[in-house]
């Protein structure tokens, strides 16, 4: 029984991304360890921005420096 846990900070993930990523992650275990995707679990856990540091600094305050984690 395959459990993945995904967190994230919550910065307006939607339920349609959400959804990709359990189906992304279950059909990956699926193709690349023969899981059954009936017996895959994925869970995905938002941690406020406040909670999650990085470097020794919040992440709130890192967004306000203007620092984000998207690509460029």
């Amino acid at each position: 029984m395959p459990y993945v846990k995904i967190e994230l900070t919550r910065e307006g993930v939607t339920r349609e991304q959400k959804q990709e990523l359990i189906s992304g992650i279950t059909n990956l275990i699926t193709d690349v360890l023969n899981k059954d995707p009936h017996l895959t679990h994925i869970v995905i856990q938002e941690v406020d921005l406040d909670d999650w540091g990085y470097a020794g600094e919040q992440v709130s305050v890192l967004r306000e420096k203007g620092i984000t984690a998207d690509k460029k």
